[in-house]
């Protein structure tokens, strides 16, 4: 059973939304300046160490897309991990009936 939702409410979940994915891409053109210009230094410099940086900063990347992309609030993968919940609670309350 899912509740009306008011337009300012819309508006303001729609903005929050748009603003944390606005973040992601921000902090993905950081990620390939920086390394880009690291992966130059090292190459130039004759060390390659500039892979170190840029698998951990991937890491954390990575995790940031998945939060943005997959597992933020009323998203996809939230709203079915809900729907299975309402599912198993629906069965019990049936089950002790």
């Amino acid at each position: 059973m899912k509740t009306a939702i008011s337009s300012e409410e819309l508006e303001r979940l729609a903005r929050r939304r748009a603003g944390r994915k606005m973040g992601w891409y921000i902090h993905a053109l950081v990620y390939i300046a920086v390394n880009t210009g690291l992966a130059l230094l090292s190459t130039y410099t004759g060390h390659h160490w500039a892979l170190f940086p840029a698998l951990g900063w991937g890491l954390g990347l990575l995790i940031h897309g998945f939060i943005v992309f997959v597992a933020e609030p009323g998203g996809n993968f939230q709203e079915r991990l809900v729907q299975q919940e309402r599912e198993k609670l629906r069965r019990q309350h049936e089950q002790q009936r």
